[in-house]
């Protein structure tokens, strides 16, 4: 068997999730957990709110983009998981990705993300969390299109099916805004 027919196996891992305890732990607590799991690990290890994500290609196509920009030496951002999240955004700043897609109090549903050799269930744990295959993955809406930006006009333009191409659009968008120390971090003038 030749080299290409061989089966690949996927180094990004994702599923949906939910506490394990209604509220407990607090966004806060998951926001220090996911520090503490990143720092320790040289795998990327992202939670999302799961209303911000339109489907698994949203996360792969996010990943490849990430991927390259670090292969390029056009990274925007130190932290992979930081850079991750402008992608799966669509959002050139920091602040304003974590807006659209980060864990905040009113986040119940969860995406988690990790490259392998981390397992899906040692960082469910680490996070007090468990796999929910209801949150993820599930067709994008239009709330999860509102959280990233996408308007009604731009949906109008393109069926429904063709809605996570529109995400997938906004993903490839953030490679074409500028970069460098100048711009990381800060609103453009």
């Amino acid at each position: 068997m030749s080299a290409s027919r061989l089966p690949v196996e996927r180094s990004l891992l994702i599923t949906g999730a939910r506490r394990e305890t209604l509220g407990i732990p607090s966004a806060s607590e998951l926001i220090a957990m996911l520090r503490h799991e990143s720092g320790a690990s040289e795998a990327l290890i992202a939670l999302f709110d799961a209303r911000s994500i339109a489907g698994e290609r949203h996360l792969v196509s996010a990943w490849a983009h990430l991927g390259r920009s670090r292969r390029s030496g056009a990274q925007r951002l130190r932290d992979r998981g930081a850079e991750f999240a402008l992608y799966v955004s669509g959002e050139d700043q920091l602040a304003r990705a974590l807006a659209k897609v980060g864990v905040g109090p009113s986040t119940e549903e969860f995406v988690l993300v990790v490259e392998r050799p981390r397992s899906l269930e040692e960082t469910l744990a680490a996070f007090h969390l468990v796999a929910d295959t209801t949150v993820f993955p599930r067709e994008p809406d239009e709330a999860t299109m509102e959280r990233l930006g996408i308007t009604g006009a731009e949906r109008g333009a393109v069926p429904r099916s063709s809605w996570e191409g529109l995400v997938l659009e906004r993903v490839a968008l953030v490679d074409l805004a500028p970069t460098g120390p100048s711009h990381a971090g800060r609103p453009p003038n």
